[in-house]
Protein backbone atom coordinates (compact mmCIF):
# COMPACT_ATOMS: atom_id res chain seq x y z
CA UNK A 1 0.00 0.00 0.00
CA UNK A 2 2.71 2.37 1.00
CA UNK A 3 6.16 1.13 -1.52
CA UNK A 4 6.88 3.55 -3.47
CA UNK A 5 4.92 6.43 -1.84
CA UNK A 6 5.79 9.41 -0.21
CA UNK A 7 4.42 10.51 3.32
CA UNK A 8 4.54 13.27 5.48
CA UNK A 9 3.22 13.21 8.98
CA UNK A 10 2.57 16.26 11.10
CA UNK A 11 2.91 16.12 14.80
CA UNK A 12 5.61 13.44 14.01
CA UNK A 13 8.14 13.49 16.99
CA UNK A 14 4.95 12.71 19.43
CA UNK A 15 4.31 9.26 20.95
CA UNK A 16 2.04 8.23 17.82
CA UNK A 17 4.22 10.04 15.49
CA UNK A 18 7.11 7.58 16.45
CA UNK A 19 4.81 4.52 16.51
CA UNK A 20 3.72 5.38 13.03
CA UNK A 21 7.26 5.76 12.05
CA UNK A 22 8.78 2.75 13.05
CA UNK A 23 5.87 0.55 12.09
CA UNK A 24 5.93 2.12 8.80
CA UNK A 25 9.60 1.61 8.11
CA UNK A 26 9.10 -1.80 9.35
CA UNK A 27 6.31 -2.92 6.63
CA UNK A 28 6.90 -1.21 3.88
CA UNK A 29 10.96 -1.11 3.47
CA UNK A 30 10.34 0.45 -0.37
CA UNK A 31 9.16 3.61 0.99
CA UNK A 32 10.29 6.59 -1.01
CA UNK A 33 10.07 9.17 1.26
CA UNK A 34 8.69 9.24 5.03
CA UNK A 35 8.79 13.33 6.26
CA UNK A 36 8.60 14.19 10.25
CA UNK A 37 7.15 17.22 10.35
CA UNK A 38 7.52 19.25 13.69
CA UNK A 39 8.28 22.45 14.98
CA UNK A 40 11.07 21.14 17.80
CA UNK A 41 14.30 20.86 16.84
CA UNK A 42 15.61 18.72 19.89
CA UNK A 43 12.79 16.04 19.04
CA UNK A 44 13.49 15.68 15.96
CA UNK A 45 17.56 15.39 17.05
CA UNK A 46 16.71 12.84 19.43
CA UNK A 47 14.10 10.63 17.10
CA UNK A 48 17.22 11.18 14.81
CA UNK A 49 19.13 8.95 16.94
CA UNK A 50 16.41 6.10 16.74
CA UNK A 51 15.73 6.67 12.76
CA UNK A 52 19.07 8.27 11.28
CA UNK A 53 19.04 9.24 7.57
CA UNK A 54 22.12 7.37 7.40
CA UNK A 55 20.51 3.93 7.60
CA UNK A 56 16.70 4.85 6.68
CA UNK A 57 17.24 6.25 2.73
CA UNK A 58 13.78 8.05 2.59
CA UNK A 59 13.47 9.60 6.30
CA UNK A 60 13.82 13.15 6.36
CA UNK A 61 13.38 16.17 9.14
CA UNK A 62 11.30 18.81 8.47
CA UNK A 63 11.14 21.58 10.96
CA UNK A 64 7.44 23.63 10.62
CA UNK A 65 4.54 24.33 12.39
CA UNK A 66 1.03 23.97 10.78
CA UNK A 67 0.42 27.34 11.97
CA UNK A 68 2.75 28.03 8.84
CA UNK A 69 0.86 27.33 5.53
CA UNK A 70 3.81 28.15 3.32
CA UNK A 71 6.04 25.78 5.31
CA UNK A 72 3.10 23.23 4.95
CA UNK A 73 3.09 23.92 1.14
CA UNK A 74 6.85 23.44 0.72
CA UNK A 75 7.04 20.30 2.77
CA UNK A 76 3.89 18.94 0.88
CA UNK A 77 6.10 18.81 -2.46
CA UNK A 78 6.30 15.36 -4.04
CA UNK A 79 3.88 13.56 -0.88
CA UNK A 80 1.33 11.11 -1.73
CA UNK A 81 0.27 10.26 1.87
CA UNK A 82 -0.58 12.97 4.80
CA UNK A 83 -0.97 11.71 8.22
CA UNK A 84 -2.39 14.86 10.59
CA UNK A 85 -1.30 14.17 14.67
CA UNK A 86 -0.07 17.85 15.15
CA UNK A 87 -2.04 19.48 18.03
CA UNK A 88 -1.99 21.44 21.62
CA UNK A 89 -4.12 18.37 23.38
CA UNK A 90 -3.42 19.24 26.99
CA UNK A 91 -7.04 20.02 28.46
CA UNK A 92 -6.08 22.25 31.75
CA UNK A 93 -3.54 24.35 28.67
CA UNK A 94 -6.17 24.77 26.39
CA UNK A 95 -8.85 26.26 28.91
CA UNK A 96 -6.34 28.83 29.96
CA UNK A 97 -4.68 29.55 26.36
CA UNK A 98 -7.35 29.16 25.00
CA UNK A 99 -6.19 30.89 21.35
CA UNK A 100 -3.08 29.05 21.30
CA UNK A 101 -5.18 26.25 21.21
CA UNK A 102 -7.43 27.07 18.51
CA UNK A 103 -4.36 28.09 16.50
CA UNK A 104 -2.48 25.12 16.13
CA UNK A 105 -5.89 22.34 16.03
CA UNK A 106 -8.17 24.61 14.00
CA UNK A 107 -6.29 27.23 12.03
CA UNK A 108 -3.50 24.58 11.65
CA UNK A 109 -5.86 22.22 10.17
CA UNK A 110 -7.57 24.35 7.99
CA UNK A 111 -3.82 25.44 6.70
CA UNK A 112 -3.08 22.03 5.98
CA UNK A 113 -6.59 21.48 4.00
CA UNK A 114 -5.25 23.89 1.67
CA UNK A 115 -2.05 22.82 1.34
CA UNK A 116 -2.92 19.41 0.46
CA UNK A 117 -5.40 20.67 -2.24
CA UNK A 118 -3.00 22.46 -3.67
CA UNK A 119 -0.55 19.83 -3.89
CA UNK A 120 -0.58 16.56 -5.27
CA UNK A 121 -1.97 14.34 -2.12
CA UNK A 122 -3.96 11.65 -2.61
CA UNK A 123 -5.15 10.63 1.02
CA UNK A 124 -4.98 12.17 4.34
CA UNK A 125 -5.94 10.80 7.20
CA UNK A 126 -6.81 13.03 10.61
CA UNK A 127 -6.05 11.99 14.02
CA UNK A 128 -9.05 12.70 16.19
CA UNK A 129 -10.06 12.19 20.14
CA UNK A 130 -12.73 11.04 22.23
CA UNK A 131 -13.10 14.76 23.54
CA UNK A 132 -14.38 16.23 20.12
CA UNK A 133 -17.97 14.33 20.82
CA UNK A 134 -20.45 16.48 22.82
CA UNK A 135 -17.01 18.60 23.52
CA UNK A 136 -16.93 20.30 27.17
CA UNK A 137 -13.96 21.78 27.25
CA UNK A 138 -12.03 23.85 24.88
CA UNK A 139 -9.48 20.86 23.55
CA UNK A 140 -12.71 19.09 22.58
CA UNK A 141 -14.32 21.89 20.84
CA UNK A 142 -11.14 22.67 18.77
CA UNK A 143 -11.15 18.84 17.83
CA UNK A 144 -14.83 19.10 17.04
CA UNK A 145 -14.20 21.79 14.51
CA UNK A 146 -10.81 20.13 13.00
CA UNK A 147 -13.02 16.52 12.08
CA UNK A 148 -16.07 19.01 10.66
CA UNK A 149 -12.98 20.81 8.58
CA UNK A 150 -11.59 17.26 7.41
CA UNK A 151 -15.25 15.72 6.54
CA UNK A 152 -16.28 19.27 4.90
CA UNK A 153 -12.76 19.18 2.63
CA UNK A 154 -14.15 16.20 0.35
CA UNK A 155 -16.75 18.94 -0.82
CA UNK A 156 -14.59 21.27 -2.37
CA UNK A 157 -12.12 18.59 -4.01
CA UNK A 158 -13.28 19.08 -7.59
CA UNK A 159 -11.62 16.57 -9.69
CA UNK A 160 -8.86 16.21 -7.38
CA UNK A 161 -7.78 12.16 -6.16
CA UNK A 162 -8.12 12.76 -2.92
CA UNK A 163 -9.55 11.89 0.25
CA UNK A 164 -9.56 13.02 3.47
CA UNK A 165 -10.88 10.94 6.61
CA UNK A 166 -10.70 11.21 10.61
CA UNK A 167 -9.98 8.22 13.10
CA UNK A 168 -11.16 9.01 16.43
CA UNK A 169 -10.34 7.17 19.62
CA UNK A 170 -9.36 7.54 23.00
CA UNK A 171 -6.68 7.59 25.63
CA UNK A 172 -3.75 6.13 24.07
CA UNK A 173 -2.45 3.82 26.56
CA UNK A 174 1.36 5.06 27.70
CA UNK A 175 0.87 8.24 26.11
CA UNK A 176 2.68 11.86 27.56
CA UNK A 177 0.67 12.99 29.98
CA UNK A 178 -1.70 10.56 30.53
CA UNK A 179 -3.15 9.07 34.02
CA UNK A 180 -0.77 5.16 33.11
CA UNK A 181 3.20 6.78 33.17
CA UNK A 182 1.57 9.66 35.47
CA UNK A 183 0.75 7.13 37.73
CA UNK A 184 3.72 4.99 37.53
CA UNK A 185 5.72 8.15 38.15
CA UNK A 186 4.05 8.90 41.20
CA UNK A 187 4.21 5.82 42.83
CA UNK A 188 7.22 6.25 44.95
CA UNK A 189 5.76 9.04 46.36
CA UNK A 190 2.86 6.50 47.41
CA UNK A 191 0.22 8.68 46.50
CA UNK A 192 -1.68 8.21 43.52
CA UNK A 193 -4.59 11.08 43.42
CA UNK A 194 -8.02 10.29 42.02
CA UNK A 195 -10.20 12.99 40.58
CA UNK A 196 -13.26 11.20 41.03
CA UNK A 197 -13.72 6.99 41.59
CA UNK A 198 -16.54 6.94 39.28
CA UNK A 199 -14.20 8.14 36.06
CA UNK A 200 -13.83 5.96 33.19
CA UNK A 201 -11.87 6.12 29.97
CA UNK A 202 -11.40 4.30 26.53
CA UNK A 203 -8.24 2.74 25.93
CA UNK A 204 -6.31 1.58 23.00
CA UNK A 205 -2.22 1.05 22.80
CA UNK A 206 -0.20 3.10 20.43
CA UNK A 207 -0.14 0.28 17.89
CA UNK A 208 -3.63 0.19 17.46
CA UNK A 209 -4.00 3.75 16.77
CA UNK A 210 -1.53 3.36 14.04
CA UNK A 211 -2.92 0.16 12.37
CA UNK A 212 -6.42 1.26 12.51
CA UNK A 213 -4.47 4.86 10.65
CA UNK A 214 -2.91 2.25 7.99
CA UNK A 215 -6.21 0.77 7.43
CA UNK A 216 -8.35 3.98 6.97
CA UNK A 217 -5.27 4.83 4.60
CA UNK A 218 -6.19 1.83 2.03
CA UNK A 219 -10.08 1.52 3.17
CA UNK A 220 -11.88 5.02 4.01
CA UNK A 221 -14.33 6.48 1.18
CA UNK A 222 -13.35 9.78 2.46
CA UNK A 223 -15.64 12.42 4.97
CA UNK A 224 -15.99 9.68 7.18
CA UNK A 225 -15.36 10.00 11.08
CA UNK A 226 -13.47 6.23 12.18
CA UNK A 227 -14.49 5.05 15.75
CA UNK A 228 -12.57 1.51 16.97
CA UNK A 229 -14.30 -0.67 18.87
CA UNK A 230 -11.90 -0.55 22.41
CA UNK A 231 -12.26 -1.22 26.26
CA UNK A 232 -12.69 1.42 28.75
CA UNK A 233 -11.44 1.02 32.05
CA UNK A 234 -12.26 2.07 35.95
CA UNK A 235 -8.96 4.81 36.64
CA UNK A 236 -9.02 3.42 40.16
CA UNK A 237 -8.53 0.19 38.80
CA UNK A 238 -5.25 1.87 37.21
CA UNK A 239 -4.41 3.03 40.60
CA UNK A 240 -5.16 -0.51 42.13
CA UNK A 241 -3.28 -2.18 39.11
CA UNK A 242 0.51 0.52 39.01
CA UNK A 243 0.29 0.69 43.04
CA UNK A 244 -2.34 -1.19 45.57
CA UNK A 245 -0.73 -0.21 48.41
CA UNK A 246 -0.76 3.99 47.64
CA UNK A 247 -2.35 6.07 49.15
CA UNK A 248 -5.95 7.51 46.93
CA UNK A 249 -7.08 11.00 47.53
CA UNK A 250 -9.90 12.04 45.86
CA UNK A 251 -8.98 15.58 44.94
CA UNK A 252 -11.71 16.90 42.08
CA UNK A 253 -12.47 16.91 38.56
CA UNK A 254 -10.85 19.27 36.74
CA UNK A 255 -11.31 22.17 34.16
CA UNK A 256 -12.81 20.76 31.28
CA UNK A 257 -12.69 17.23 32.26
CA UNK A 258 -15.44 14.67 31.77
CA UNK A 259 -16.82 11.64 34.17
CA UNK A 260 -16.77 9.52 31.17
CA UNK A 261 -15.56 9.90 27.28
CA UNK A 262 -17.83 9.63 24.25
CA UNK A 263 -17.01 8.98 21.05
CA UNK A 264 -20.50 8.31 19.24
CA UNK A 265 -23.15 10.44 20.38
CA UNK A 266 -26.93 9.64 20.29
CA UNK A 267 -27.25 12.37 17.90
CA UNK A 268 -24.23 10.58 15.44
CA UNK A 269 -26.26 7.26 15.52
CA UNK A 270 -28.57 8.42 12.86
CA UNK A 271 -25.76 8.23 10.27
CA UNK A 272 -23.45 5.96 12.07
CA UNK A 273 -22.48 2.17 10.92
CA UNK A 274 -20.91 -0.66 12.65
CA UNK A 275 -18.53 -2.35 9.78
CA UNK A 276 -17.00 -4.90 12.06
CA UNK A 277 -14.05 -3.55 14.29
CA UNK A 278 -14.77 0.06 13.77
CA UNK A 279 -17.90 2.25 13.43
CA UNK A 280 -17.95 4.99 10.57
CA UNK A 281 -19.94 8.03 10.95
CA UNK A 282 -20.42 9.06 8.06
CA UNK A 283 -21.08 12.85 6.56
CA UNK A 284 -24.49 14.11 6.38
CA UNK A 285 -23.88 15.39 3.27
CA UNK A 286 -21.65 13.56 0.31
CA UNK A 287 -20.97 11.95 -2.60
CA UNK A 288 -22.38 8.70 -0.99
CA UNK A 289 -25.61 7.45 1.15
CA UNK A 290 -25.14 4.92 4.20
CA UNK A 291 -26.54 1.95 1.96
CA UNK A 292 -23.84 2.63 -0.56
CA UNK A 293 -21.25 2.44 2.30
CA UNK A 294 -22.92 -0.79 4.22
CA UNK A 295 -23.00 -2.53 0.73
CA UNK A 296 -19.13 -1.86 -0.26
CA UNK A 297 -18.36 -2.40 3.44
CA UNK A 298 -20.36 -5.08 5.09
CA UNK A 299 -21.49 -3.09 7.47
CA UNK A 300 -25.00 -2.41 9.01
CA UNK A 301 -26.96 0.88 10.72
CA UNK A 302 -26.41 1.35 14.22
CA UNK A 303 -30.08 1.68 15.62
CA UNK A 304 -31.29 4.95 16.48
CA UNK A 305 -30.23 6.42 19.90
CA UNK A 306 -27.55 4.28 19.70
CA UNK A 307 -24.67 5.93 21.60
CA UNK A 308 -20.54 4.72 22.56
CA UNK A 309 -19.23 5.98 25.68
CA UNK A 310 -16.77 4.63 28.27
CA UNK A 311 -19.04 4.30 31.28
CA UNK A 312 -21.88 2.51 29.68
CA UNK A 313 -18.97 0.05 26.90
CA UNK A 314 -19.74 -3.79 26.89
CA UNK A 315 -15.73 -3.88 27.95
CA UNK A 316 -13.78 -3.06 30.68
CA UNK A 317 -10.39 -3.09 31.90
CA UNK A 318 -9.72 -5.97 34.96
CA UNK A 319 -7.39 -5.16 37.60
CA UNK A 320 -5.23 -8.18 36.38
CA UNK A 321 -5.95 -7.13 32.82
CA UNK A 322 -4.46 -3.48 33.03
CA UNK A 323 -1.19 -4.58 34.94
CA UNK A 324 -0.43 -7.04 31.73
CA UNK A 325 -1.10 -4.03 29.97
CA UNK A 326 0.89 -1.84 31.30
CA UNK A 327 3.86 -4.42 31.70
CA UNK A 328 3.22 -4.90 27.81
CA UNK A 329 3.27 -1.18 25.96
CA UNK A 330 4.38 1.35 29.28
CA UNK A 331 6.50 -1.01 31.85
CA UNK A 332 9.14 -2.94 29.80
CA UNK A 333 10.96 -3.51 33.14
CA UNK A 334 8.00 -4.94 34.68
CA UNK A 335 8.29 -2.82 37.95
CA UNK A 336 4.92 -3.32 39.06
Amino acid sequence: MLNDKSILITGGTGSFGKAFVRTVLQRYPDIKRLVIFSRDELKQFEMAQEFPESKYKGIRYFIGDVRDEARLRRALEGIDVVVHAAALKQVPAAEYNPFECIKTNVLGAQNLIEACLDSNVHRVVALSTDKAAAPINLYGATKLCSDKLFVAANNIKGHRDIRFSVVRYGNVMGSRGSVIPFFLERRATGVLPITDEAMTRFNISLQEGVDMVLWSLEHAWGGEVLVPKIPSYRVVDVAEAVGPECERPIIGVRPGEKIHEEMITASDSFNTVDIGKYYAILPMSGAYTLQQYCADMGGKAVPPGFSYDSGTNEHFLSVPDLRQLIKDHVDPNHSI
